[in-house]
């Protein structure tokens, strides 16, 4: 059975701007550090990457909870990438840093069957995700969802700009993915998808 979610009442961390966003993030990287994230990853350690993933969500609008989520993304593990920084067990540690709205995009994204999930981007609508974790699946809400394409996008143009190999394996079938996607992505992440990718749209899939 499809469940759909309750919408809690949810706590955020109060907004910032200028040096307390700097300070936000210094402190979200300082806890990241420590658990772990400066192990190798493409375009140097997993900690560049977080950050680097973080600032293009800012490039394109995304807000303080989507960004702080786009920094923690692998803070859980995720379906292409095993290592974890913290078992999703303590998941109220991460909340506590960063809010719970960024925390469950952070769950969402980190338990996405993206076998199950992927290929419905872009048919039919609602998107019923699968939870990797527990097996169950659920229908998340729109707003969610396209939080999750973002990262998503986000996440995948980093990694894909830092290895060719990589690159010419998934870049079609991302180009798809992406463009697939409609308004479930932002426009100026479906122009940088597009930009990116566009390349290898003609390519077979490997």
């Amino acid at each position: 059975m499809t469940e759909v979610p309750e919408v809690p009442e949810v706590r955020e961390v109060p907004e910032e701007t200028g040096d307390g966003d700097a300070s936000r993030w210094a402190r979200a990287e300082a806890f990241l550090r420590a658990r772990g994230a400066e192990m190798p990853h493409p375009g140097g350690t997993l900690l560049e990457h977080l950050g680097r993933v973080r600032r293009l969500l800012a490039d394109w609008g995304g807000d303080s909870a989507i960004q702080a989520a786009g920094l923690c993304h692998a803070a859980y593990g995720t379906d292409g990438f095993d290592p974890y920084l913290l078992p999703v067990a303590e998941r109220a540690t991460l909340a506590e840093l960063i809010g719970d709205r960024a925390e469950a995009l952070v769950y969402l994204y980190a338990s996405c069957d993206r076998g199950a999930v992927l290929p419905r981007i872009g048919g039919d609508r609602p998107v019923v995700f699968r939870d990797r974790f527990t097996g169950r699946e659920h229908i998340p809400a729109d707003d969610d969802l396209r939080a999750f394409l973002e990262i998503t996008a986000a996440n995948e143009l980093d990694v894909l700009a830092h290895n060719a190999e990589l690159a010419e394996r998934y870049g079609p079938s991302l180009y798809r993915l992406f463009t697939g996607a409609g308004d479930l992505l932002s426009a100026p992440a479906r122009d940088a998808c597009t930009r990116q990718l566009g390349p290898h749209a003609a390519l077979p899939d490997h």
